[in-house]
């Protein structure tokens, strides 16, 4: 890192504390296969009001953009590296991270805040392979990628009882989307002296689904039961981000905290809910969320399974509005850290960039490159200004301007030959540093 950047790192962190120095607290909300066209705010059916006001009041990032499954984009939100540099391409229980590795967490952890998860895990589905490893001080929920609403267990196998508090296995009655949320109001209830850093990875709306009459009767508008039961559930979730704002505002702490709304995939197709991963155990209507007006859903490379919703609040800090500008999740690492003062003591490899002048509305987009290895290796793709190409292990290119065609209807491959050719050496490029950070036990 150069000289320039770590003064201008600490330069952006002065600019930011309070009057009386105080740094930025950190709330990172991270929803569960919740597609581009499911929350309210962005048409979707599902009452979402608590999402609607924090979008409306913040900046709501129409091109966030994530990986088409879970584990990658954790992996990438937590280190600020693409995924595919762990070797992390699809949902895994196994270790993804190096011990050594810098996270969010630890980076912010050595700038002297207090750092917590409250929920999903997914990096390593082992005690030994948990959150603490990784730089945070408290952990709670499940280290899977899953788990029953209420017995708060996932499929079978090893990894089944995966509920925890600190790596230590818990047993306790509840819904899964009500003990995260009491978990995280409890967090923000604690006296401190320090600023702090919230990870809350909710499971909703992965599958499988159960809610309670409350959630289903608030979405009394939709007839089809599979259709209402995953909006239950996003309404559900949506309350626990009521409740987690609600508590920031009752520690008088909302003017001082930089919130982040965002989703770790697009929504999957229409599927069973209790099948395959619970058969006979829940519902089993089929379910299946929406990523319109984008293409594809979780596990491609279309805009639908890689764009998600995104919002990013802080009163007084961030001027209501829509940001078009490119985001991805990797950059929120350099961005966070920059915010917190932090400097690397030598260079992270990060992939991201710190976005907060475009966030902030002070600067504008450098021109960059996105670069995506997609579920197990199977394509890959780069985005370069408006163009993106996807690159499928076995068959031909596809093109698209995404300013003129963001739902990818019309493939340009065979009219810009020269260009596929420019974006298949970009791509090479950015792909050359994958699988240099292994985890090896």
């Amino acid at each position: 890192m150069s000289r320039a950047m770590r003064v201008g790192l600490a330069a952006a962190a002065v600019a930011l504390c309070g009057a009386d120095g105080r740094k930025p607290n950190v709330v990172v909300i991270l929803a569960d296969d919740v597609g581009y066209g499911d929350v309210g705010f962005q048409g979707g059916a599902a009452k979402t009001p608590h999402l609607d006001r924090l979008a409306a009041g913040g900046v709501r990032l129409t091109a966030h953009y994530v990986y088409p499954m879970c584990s990658p984009t954790r992996a990438a939100l937590l280190t600020g590296r693409y995924p595919s540099r762990f070797g992390c391409v699809g949902a895994t229980n196994t270790r993804v991270l190096p011990f050594d590795t810098l996270t969010l967490a630890s980076a912010l952890k050595a700038a002297g805040y207090d750092t917590a998860l409250c929920g999903k895990w997914h990096l390593g589905s082992k005690p030994e392979w948990g959150p603490q490893k990784f730089g945070f001080d408290h952990s709670y929920g499940l280290l899977a990628g899953g788990c029953g609403p209420y017995d708060h267990k996932y499929k079978t196998g090893p990894f089944t009882d995966t509920w925890h508090r600190d790596g230590k296995p818990l047993a306790e009655d509840g819904h899964v989307t009500d003990l995260v949320t009491a978990d995280a109001v409890r967090f923000l209830g604690g006296k401190r002296d320090k600023p702090f850093l919230l990870y809350v990875p909710y499971t909703a709306a992965h599958i499988p689904i159960d809610e309670p009459k409350k959630w289903l009767d608030a979405n009394p508008h939709l007839s089809d039961p599979g259709e209402r039961l995953r909006a239950a559930d996003l309404s559900h979730l949506d309350d626990g981000v009521g409740q987690i704002l609600a508590a920031l505002d009752k520690a008088k702490l909302r003017d001082d905290t930089l919130v982040l709304f965002l989703s770790d995939n697009g929504a999957h197709r229409l599927t069973r809910n209790d099948d395959p991963l619970y058969p006979g155990k829940y519902p089993a209507e089929k379910v299946g969320g929406s990523n319109a007006p984008l293409r594809g859903f979780k596990t491609e490379l279309y805009e639908g399974a890689i764009r998600t919703p995104a919002v990013a609040s802080w009163p007084g800090r961030l001027k209501p509005g829509v940001l078009d500008a490119p985001v991805h999740v990797a950059d929120w690492v350099p961005t966070l850290c920059g915010l917190a003062g932090y400097t690397p003591a030598k260079d992270p490899k990060w992939d991201g960039a710190d976005v907060w002048p475009v966030v902030s509305g002070t600067g504008k987009a450098a021109p960059r490159a996105f670069y995506w290895l997609g579920t197990g290796r199977r394509a890959q793709a780069v985005r370069v200004g408006d163009w993106k190409l996807i690159l499928p292990k076995a068959g031909d290119p596809e093109l698209y301007d995404l300013a003129a065609d963001p739902g990818e209807k019309t493939d340009l491959a065979a009219r810009h030959p020269d260009r596929v050719a420019d974006l298949k050496k970009r791509l090479a490029d950015l792909a050359t540093r994958n699988d240099d950070a292994l985890a090896k036990d």
